[in-house]
């Protein structure tokens, strides 16, 4: 398994193509950004489709995967509600997939309504439901990943499921980060302990949610961390400092 020494940073665009949907068009335009970001050092591109299309949209998933594809060392992740169903143009979430074949599927426990992801799966309740959809994906060549909690006895359940990595919700880590408090050091001892759990088993390491510049660096002392997925913060920093110093600011920290 890949070591600290390196984290892979995929890029997710869906508030570039959240800005885009404000007005007619196709300004900015979600695959040339995607493509800006690879040029910058980007080592994969996520999106994370939803059916009501606030953001990504479905044309927008079939014209990343061919930009990808003439990229070969780039990675293309596709994340979301594996339940999420066909509404209007909205193929599926499950057929977008299945029709892409990213490399690496990582399934959200969202709802539709849902404004964004904010908790890992609990597999004690959705194990069994998600054990024949993880090996269908997996048949088709696709890794995948379960957005999880830091909870020990959850991530052995994804390991058991045949999950390939889990992607760690890092949402209350970067909430309590400038605290600095006796809380946060707990809560960091949690993730610390989840990510060498993984190690352990053996399966694969991401992470994601309100990761910045400020805290990235900090949580990148966790072992064997893979891939890290970064938009929100991201994007708002490219306002400030332009896309291609953002994304390589966010680069020298994964592989510092």
């Amino acid at each position: 398994m890949k070591q600290n020494n390196s984290t892979a940073l995929s890029v997710n665009l869906n508030k570039i193509a959240l800005l885009r949907n404000s007005r007619p068009g196709n300004f900015p335009n979600v695959v040339a950004h995607g493509e800006t970001c690879i040029k910058a050092g980007a080592d994969g591109l996520t999106v994370h489709p939803r059916p009501d299309q606030r953001h990504i949209r479905p044309h927008d998933v079939y014209e990343l995967s061919e930009l990808v594809r003439s990229y070969p060392a780039i990675e293309f992740n596709i994340e979301g509600n594996p339940y999420a169903e066909s509404m209007g143009d909205f193929p599926g979430f499950i057929k977008l997939v299945q029709d892409v074949r990213p490399h690496q599927c990582t399934l959200v426990p969202d709802s539709n309504d849902q404004l964004t992801s904010d908790h890992g799966f609990d597999l004690k309740i959705a194990g069994e439901k998600l054990r024949p959809l993880i090996q269908q994906l997996r048949d088709i060549g696709v890794r995948v990943s379960l957005f999880m909690d830091p909870d020990i006895e959850q991530i052995s359940l994804a390991k058991e499921i045949g999950a390939d990595r889990i992607e760690l919700y890092t949402g209350p880590f970067a909430e309590h980060f400038k605290s600095q408090s006796d809380f946060f050091k707990k809560l960091f001892a949690r993730y610390h302990g989840a990510a060498a759990h993984a190690q352990a088993i053996g399966i694969g390491l991401n992470a994601g949610h309100d990761l910045n510049l400020d805290n990235l660096g900090h949580f990148r002392q966790v072992p064997s961390l893979l891939e890290v997925s970064i938009g929100h913060a991201l994007t708002v920093d490219a306002i400030a400092m332009g896309l291609v110093p953002a994304v390589q600011a966010y680069k020298k920290l994964c592989i510092e």
